[in-house]
């Protein structure tokens, strides 16, 4: 399993029938390649207070840009769980979109698990 990030420069379009279609109009950029491996980081994680512990891996959750300046100061504490360098590289990747989402006022990280 595996989670995907994805910064939107508004709420996501929520669909019933095709939300990756619906969504695509707002989309800023995106991280598809550490998917694996941030879900690992997260599920060591999870003992851990803050809103990182919450993110599934088989959900999805949202995180505003007001929302993605508090989450993004527990990022350091993820580090130094990683056991290998394809995790570190997700949890960087996450802190890069997460920064990104809370310097754009309106924007929204979605957090997409299989």
């Amino acid at each position: 399993m595996g989670i995907e990030l994805e910064l939107h420069s508004e709420r996501p379009a929520w669909t019933e029938w095709d939300v990756w279609d619906a969504s695509r109009a707002t989309l800023l950029q995106g991280s598809y390649g550490h998917g694996e491996a941030l879900a690992q980081v997260l599920a060591l994680g999870r003992k851990g207070p803050g809103r990182l512990c919450s993110v599934a891996p088989f959900g999805d959750t949202l995180f505003d840009a007001g929302e993605a300046g508090a989450v993004l100061l527990e990022v350091p504490g993820l580090l130094p769980l990683c056991v290998n360098e394809s995790q570190t590289v997700a949890v960087r990747d996450l802190a890069r979109l997460l920064a990104a989402c809370a310097t754009t006022p309106g924007s929204y990280l979605w957090l997409m698990g299989d």
